[in-house]
């Protein structure tokens, strides 16, 4: 009798839906890849929001592997669910979205079969990962101006002109720019003010835009990017406001920008969030810790 050789099982969650569908005609060279390179592949296309949280936690156990497929809200979802697991295995991903600010910042390709490759042949790398009161994220948990641009844009629109788009549709709206009366805390800072946008980031871009987020960014060193935004009262401020934030030139007349490793929001009146692009929930007072390298993602070690 032939001697049994044990295969590694990957578990591999994908939206079948995500950004163009491309996912459906790269899936087969996907699994392709995973075979040859010695794994035994157990498929399983979400149907909606939520199924990749339970694939996770109810499928993880007796795999080496966890890839996905989607966009930043299916990666989203694998990292909630893991970080719910009692064993943590690494996960793997292929980016399908419409800008993939978190696999361009771990030097992940935007090809898919380059992207299942990395799964296979890169290494674990340790990445801070956000809490979110009793919810997690992976990159970004933003409120206010753009925030509610992603579903209110349309999907062919999005695609066409990629980040782009949620600019110009946030741009039209200057007159109806709310603000946010909010106290906020950190390393025993308390400040009270108005502002209209905030984001805290693990990630080198937002929105395809690199250093958004400051120059010196580290995905494993247990500090949040935090960038609040004072309102403008016209598109001359909103433009300089841009401006400043492309280019990382902070201007402190409009917005306040930091590093933290723990930060709690408490506003007048429940303001709706984002984790990743997905609705975070209408929320009065948020406390997001970053939890030192939490999970691991394979990584390409080229492109870090």
């Amino acid at each position: 009798m032939g001697e049994t050789i044990d295969k590694k099982k990957m578990l591999f969650i994908y939206n079948p839906h995500a950004g163009k569908a491309q996912i459906r005609s790269n899936l087969l060279d996907m699994i392709d890849v995973f075979t040859k390179a010695g794994y035994e592949v157990t498929a399983y296309p979400t149907q909606e929001k939520g199924d990749a949280i339970k694939a996770t936690v109810g499928r993880s156990d007796g795999y080496e592997l966890i890839a996905c497929s989607g966009g930043d809200g299916t990666l989203d979802e694998v990292v909630t669910g893991m970080m719910q697991c009692e064993k943590r295995i690494p996960i793997g991903y292929v980016p399908a979205g419409t800008t993939n600010d978190f696999a361009h910042s771990l030097g992940i390709s935007s090809n898919m079969t380059r992207a299942a490759r990395t799964i296979v042949e890169g290494i674990p790398f340790p990445c801070d990962i956000g809490s979110f009161n009793d919810d997690t994220f992976v990159y970004i948990a933003a409120f206010g101006m753009f925030t509610d641009v992603s579903y209110a844009t349309d999907q062919t629109v999005k695609n066409i002109l990629g980040h782009l788009a949620y600019l110009l549709e946030g741009a039209k709206r200057i007159t109806e720019i709310p603000s946010y009366h909010l106290t906020y805390e950190h390393d025993g800072i308390r400040i009270e003010g108005d502002y209209m946008y905030g984001m805290v980031t693990n990630s080198l871009s937002v929105g395809g835009f690199r250093n958004i987020t400051g120059r010196h960014v580290h995905l494993d060193d247990g500090l949040f990017e935090v960038t609040l935004i004072k309102r403008p009262t016209n598109l001359i401020e909103l433009n300089l406001i841009l401006t400043s934030l492309v280019g990382r030139r902070i201007h402190t007349d409009y917005m306040d920008c930091f590093k933290t490793s723990e930060l709690i929001i408490e506003t007048e009146d429940a303001v709706a969030w984002t984790l990743d692009g997905e609705f975070g929930g209408l929320q009065r007072r948020v406390h997001i810790k970053n939890e030192l390298q939490a999970l691991s993602v394979i990584t390409n070690p080229k492109k870090l």
